[in-house]
C-alpha cells in the first residue's frame, strides 16, 4: 500500500466506522505503519470528516514531519506496534474506539478478559481481549500495561489482536485498516450479543475446550 493509497485507506475507515456508530465526536483515531514511518488521524478530529492531506505524518522515531499535530494516543500506537510485530510482523495498523458495548462492560464488575469464547467467529477472528486497568487518556502507564499484554499472550503462544482499556475502548490492529476493522467490528458484535443475553437466565455459555480446540485445529484460531 503507497502512502497516498493508506490516507484515502484511513479516511475510508474512519468515515465508515463514524457512519455505523462506531465512533462519535472526536473520539478514536486511526494510525498506519508505513515502510518509512507512520500516518495517524490528527489530534481531537473527527473520524467521519478526515482529510488525507491533513493526517499527521511521522517518520520511523515518531517525530512528527508533516500534517495536522499527531493524535495524543501515538505513544500507545507506537508501543503496540513494537509489541505486535515481534508475533505479528504484518502489524500495520492500529484502531482506538470508545464502542459503546465494549465500554459498558468494563463498567460491571472487573474480570482479566473482557469477554469468554461466545462465538465461533469471535475465537476465529478477534481471540483473547485483556482487560486493563484504568489510567488517564495518553498515560504512559496505560502503553507499558498494553505493551506488557502482548507480551504476555504472545510469549505463551496466543498472540492477541486488541486490548481493552477501561472506560476508555479497545485497541484492536492488524495487517490492513479493512482487516483491523473487522477486528472491532467482531468484538463489539460480541460485547453486544453478551449484553443482549446477560439478563436472560442461564447466563451466555463460552465454548467448550473440545469446541474452541477444533477451532484451532481447523481455522488456525489463536486461542
Amino acid at each position: 500500500m503507497t502512502e497516498n493509497e493508506a490516507r484515502e485507506e484511513i479516511c475510508r475507515i474512519g468515515r465508515s466506522l463514524f457512519e455505523r456508530g462506531y465512533v462519535h465526536a472526536t473520539a478514536g483515531n486511526i494510525s498506519v505503519r508505513l515502510d518509512d514511518g507512520f500516518l495517524i488521524t490528527p489530534t481531537d478530529a473527527c473520524l467521519g470528516f478526515l482529510d488525507p492531506a491533513r493526517l499527521a505524518r511521522l517518520d520511523g522515531r515518531f517525530q512528527q514531519t508533516g500534517g495536522d499535530r499527531a493524535s495524543k494516543t501515538i505513544a500507545l500506537h507506537a508501543r503496540i506496534y513494537a509489541a505486535a510485530t515481534a508475533f505479528d510482523p504484518g502489524t500495520r495498523c492500529v484502531i482506538h474506539t470508545h464502542s459503546t458495548h465494549c465500554v459498558a462492560l468494563t463498567l460491571t464488575a472487573p474480570s482479566e478478559e473482557l469477554l469468554p469464547a461466545l462465538t465461533p467467529y469471535f475465537v476465529m477472528k478477534v481471540g483473547h481481549v485483556p482487560r486493563l486497568p484504568y489510567h488517564r487518556p495518553g498515560a504512559p502507564e496505560a502503553a507499558e500495561a498494553v505493551a506488557q499484554a502482548i507480551r504476555r499472550y504472545g510469549e505463551r503462544g496466543t498472540p492477541i489482536r486488541a486490548v481493552m482499556l477501561e472506560r476508555l475502548g479497545p485497541n484492536v490492529w492488524h495487517d490492513t485498516p479493512a482487516a483491523a476493522m473487522a477486528v472491532l467490528e467482531e468484538l463489539e458484535e460480541t460485547a453486544r450479543l453478551f449484553h443482549l443475553s446477560a439478563a436472560h437466565e442461564p447466563p451466555p455459555q463460552a465454548l467448550g475446550p473440545a469446541q474452541i480446540d477444533e477451532l484451532r485445529q481447523t481455522f488456525g484460531a489463536r486461542w
